[in-house]
């Protein structure tokens, strides 16, 4: 015998937030890496500085950063083109601190020191995960045309360890995943 669904409870849309990253091999060599991030309000509301109208955008903001190939930040810019009070574009400068950073272990802490709390934007700091996952994909996409997976794995000679390991459960050194990519006959030492 089945049973009958539980009635859910109605819902009313109350904010979207949109987040869009994308990444650019250039011409020279370099990575664009940009993301874009809107609050959007389902209905008018008001706020101390603005009124926003129903569909419309309490925040907007852009971060766009140029790296190398070794993931350091060689350019920085943060653009807020809506945000709540007249005063969130006076932080959008202190993004270039940012510039020397290697993206990878520690990005996030480190630009926490720099642009925590007063010194930062909450939302522009947030958008920063987001763009450092997709400044590593970017830079790996070129990678594995340049190298494919089954060009490492072929031969029998020792192979380094991977850096991905230990980076998530998938990847874990214990794992079966690990055992794909880095086999334990092709360990050095083994």
């Amino acid at each position: 015998m089945e049973t009958a669904p539980t009635p859910q409870p109605g819902r009313t849309l109350r904010h979207t937030r949109q987040i869009e990253c994308r990444g650019y091999l250039r011409d020279d060599g370099l990575y664009d890496i940009e993301a874009e991030m809107r609050d959007i309000s389902a209905d008018a509301t008001e706020m101390p500085f603005a009124r926003v109208a129903a569909g419309g955008s309490i925040h907007h903001m852009r971060l766009c950063m140029t790296i190398d190939t070794d993931l350091v930040i060689q350019d920085f810019e943060a653009r807020t083109e809506t945000g709540p009070t007249p005063f969130c574009t006076e932080i959008n400068a202190a993004y270039r601190q940012l510039r020397g950073l290697r993206i990878g272990g520690g990005f996030r802490q480190q630009a926490r020191a720099r642009l925590g709390g007063a010194n930062g934007c909450t939302h522009l700091t947030e958008l920063l995960g987001p763009l450092a996952t997709t400044a590593m994909q970017t830079v790996m996409s070129v990678q594995r045309d340049q190298s494919p997976w089954h060009a490492k794995l072929a031969g029998d000679a020792p192979l380094p360890r991977p850096w991905i390991l230990d980076t998530c459960h998938a990847y874990r050194i214990d794992g079966d995943g690990a055992k794909v990519i880095w086999p334990l006959h092709r360990r050095a030492g083994s």
